[in-house]
């Protein structure tokens, strides 16, 4: 353990702060037994006898120097520069100057060469002198370490006695007694009229003593002392410095320092011997920070690191604390695509994460889950102080919870969404109420709250409406038209979805069997629309013209689609308007359909039935409902209604029909009011029915393709003989 390598020690759960606080109260009382260990008569004593015992050790050897010195003729001097030897006169003075340069030179030399063996001995006299002082100065050091241990050691020994069940605290405490013997002037009293200067700043003494037993100080990471159980940690800002931990510094006297009280715990740390639950996404997004949480799972330790150091940057100078063992369990939530992305681009996601637990967002629609789901609208509106829910007012919130679905047999387990609609609900049964108590949350209520919504989020469906109702965009609800059909889609604006009718229309003439999406052709269908479309060239194929040639072009599009289309949920009207086209049979347009068709003729479910439903529904009380308009939905979507009060009122009262449909002819029947006939024993359909008048019509356009190719066969045969009859 070094200043710049801090030790780590686990403590049993909640006695961190406990160790803490003991350790502030031992740096203060031996802060006052040191003083007043250093301020008895014993210390004084022992103290001046190493000085006294010192001084007379260099006395005794000065004076036989000086004496030895007057027996030769010499006299000892001081002076500025220390002490130095001069000869003296007869009479017992120091000689001067000129007396010296009047002296024989025999006599000078003398003199000189005394002074020079005088000197010589001085000096090694002198390294006797520095030699005692040394010594004297070893003497005084170890007094004061005998002081200091027999102070503190009693100390130590209580807290080591107490913490004796943690072997690293006490080896710590071991290792702060001879810190503490090694740096006794920080315990010692300070003077108070002598300033202690720090880098040219004088620093009172209280501010110096906070400063030299910081490093006595307990830095308490993790506190578990209030947690009955393993902790459960969320982050959410997954930084590399928030999940691994950092060190902080402070601007001192201009300069930036840090010290091991300044290491701050991430959430690895404080997860540490539970649960970590982070967003994979947040993790990804954040630099480094998906490398440090792989890197402490394969390590199992937590290391505090510099993302300026990774980065090769100029650093502070700062610590590098002991590495913490790790182990804890990390749960990453995320959507699937994260996963599976994960598991294919990054091999150690595979060993490092081998739980996977995929959550579905919908139940199923039993009692049981009735009952359930009625419970949590009770507890989130008592959590949230709300208004208390009625039966009916629970009943429409687990009805719509279907709607958000789709599906009458499910329920919705995105229960931030029913929330948000019980706030609302709460919020329309309070407002304008008077008097005490909170009002009932009734059905009505939660449908304001639905309807609201709608409200907020519809302001293009209107417009799209008000376009249709002024024949902008052009939708016909009444009359027959032959080869146009009313198809439905959906449209997605962010979390709300709204259906919109669009008139399709199918042509055809003689031709080679070629069946052109026109929406393809110009790059506005997207490849499941064009999927869709080529299944119906083999529906016709296989019906209509398995053992004769297909002899037609046929032309489908979307009028006024401005925007491209995608999706296969229009391949049966697309199929409905050739069908019409072709038998030359009109198609009511107070009819729209929806649905998907496969090569049998099957009509296939969709998605977004109920937004579609309801779409053409608008659309036609906007252009003047008669009652007898209807939608065609696959029957494999009945399950899937979920319509709004509106249309629930208006299929109940007959003013709206839906028609659950499992065939094309069952459809086509339905649309054009003419049998769609079936196959007779004899391989026929009945005279006047649709698909005896689509045979016919094919048969037809067979023909004229027959006798336009013998014409052609037969004029370029002609005009072969002719030039052969040239050539001779």
């Amino acid at each position: 353990m070094t200043a710049h390598q801090p030790r780590a020690i686990r403590m049993p759960p909640g006695r961190g702060q406990e160790f803490r606080k003991d350790m502030e109260k031992l740096v203060e009382d031996l802060q006052a037994a040191i003083t007043q260990a250093f301020e008895s008569e014993e210390y004084d004593k022992q103290r001046r006898e190493i000085g006294q015992k010192v001084g007379e050790q260099q006395e005794a050897k000065l004076t036989a120097l000086s004496q030895k010195a007057e027996s030769q003729g010499f006299v000892m001097v001081r002076t500025p520069a220390g002490l130095a030897f001069a000869p003296k006169t007869p009479e017992g003075e120091t000689m001067s100057r000129e007396a010296y340069e009047a002296l024989p030179p025999e006599e000078q030399k003398r003199i000189d060469d005394g002074l020079e063996a005088l000197n010589e001995e001085l000096q090694q006299i002198m390294r006797l002198v520095r030699q005692d002082e040394r010594g004297g100065r070893e003497a005084l050091r170890d007094l004061e370490n005998q002081v200091t241990t027999y102070a503190a050691k009693h100390l130590i020994d209580e807290m080591c006695e107490k913490w004796c069940e943690v072997a690293e605290v006490v080896d710590y405490l071991q290792a702060v007694l001879r810190d503490v013997v090694e740096n006794v002037e920080d315990f010692k009293k300070p003077d108070e009229e002598t300033p202690v200067m720090f880098m040219g700043v004088p620093v009172s003494p209280r501010q110096k003593g906070e400063g030299a037993f910081r490093k006595y100080r307990i830095n308490v990471l993790v506190d578990n002392s209030a947690k009955t159980g393993a902790p459960v940690v969320t982050e959410s800002n997954p930084v590399m410095q928030n999940l691994v931990g950092r060190v902080e510094h402070q601007a001192q006297f201009g300069a930036l320092v840090t010290d091991f009280n300044m290491i701050k715990p991430g959430a690895l740390h404080k997860a540490n011997g539970g649960y970590l639950v982070l967003e994979a996404r947040d993790v990804l997004l954040k630099p480094y920070s998906w490398d440090a949480l792989k890197r402490t799972l394969k390590t199992n330790e937590i290391r505090i690191e510099d993302i300026a150091q990774q980065l090769g940057f100029a650093a502070t100078a700062t610590l590098d604390p002991e590495p913490i063992p790790f182990k804890a369990k990390i749960v990453l939530i995320g959507e699937p695509y994260i996963y599976y992305l994960l598991f294919t681009m990054d091999p150690d996601f595979q060993d490092l994460f081998k739980v996977k637990a995929d959550f579905d967002t919908v139940a199923d629609r039993t009692p049981q889950n009735e009952q359930l789901y009625a419970r949590f609208v009770a507890r989130a509106a008592k959590d949230r102080d709300l208004s208390p829910f009625s039966p009916d007012g629970t009943a429409r919130v687990i009805e719509h919870c279907s709607r958000l679905v789709e599906d009458q047999r499910k329920l919705t387990t995105r229960f931030v969404d029913v929330v948000d609609l019980l706030t609302e609900a709460s919020y329309w049964a309070q407002r304008g109420r008077r008097g005490r108590g909170k009002p009932v949350v009734r059905r009505e209520h939660v449908q304001k709250a639905i309807d609201e919504k709608v409200y907020r989020s519809n302001r293009i469906e209107e417009r799209v409406r008000e376009m249709i109702a002024q024949a902008t965009v052009m939708v016909d609800t009444k009359g027959a038209v032959v080869g146009q059909i009313n198809g439905l889609s959906v449209s997605s604006i962010g979390d709300y979805m709204f259906g919109r009718p669009s008139r399709i229309t199918a042509t055809h003439r003689l031709g080679e069997g070629e069946l052109v999406d026109i929406e393809r052709e110009v790059e506005m269908g997207g490849p499941i629309h064009s999927k869709g479309v080529l299944i119906l060239a083999g529906y016709l194929g296989q019906k209509y013209a398995s053992d004769r040639p297909l002899s037609l072009s046929a032309r489908l599009v979307f009028e006024q689609s401005y925007s491209g289309v995608e999706g296969d949920s229009a391949s049966s009207a697309e199929l409905y308007a050739l069908l019409s086209s072709l038998a030359d049979v009109p198609v009511q347009q107070r009819f729209a359909v929806t649905g998907s068709v496969n090569q049998r003729g099957q009509v296939q479910a969709i998605g977004g039935v109920n937004e579609k439903i309801e779409g053409f529904y608008e659309v036609c009380q906007a252009l003047g409902a008669k009652g007898d308009e209807g939608v065609l939905i696959p029957k494999a979507n009945v399950t899937n209604l979920m319509l709004n009060d509106r249309v629930r009122q208006a299929v109940a009262k007959g003013r709206f029909h839906i028609y659950p449909i499992t065939t094309i002819d069952e459809g086509i029947s339905t649309l054009t009011g003419v049998p769609a006939g079936a196959l007779s024993a004899k391989g026929v359909y009945p005279k006047d029915t649709i698909n005896a008048r689509v045979i016919d019509r094919l048969t037809a356009l067979a023909e004229k393709a027959r006798a336009a190719a013998k014409k052609a066969h037969d004029q370029t045969v002609a005009e072969t003989s002719l030039e052969s009859r040239g050539d001779k």
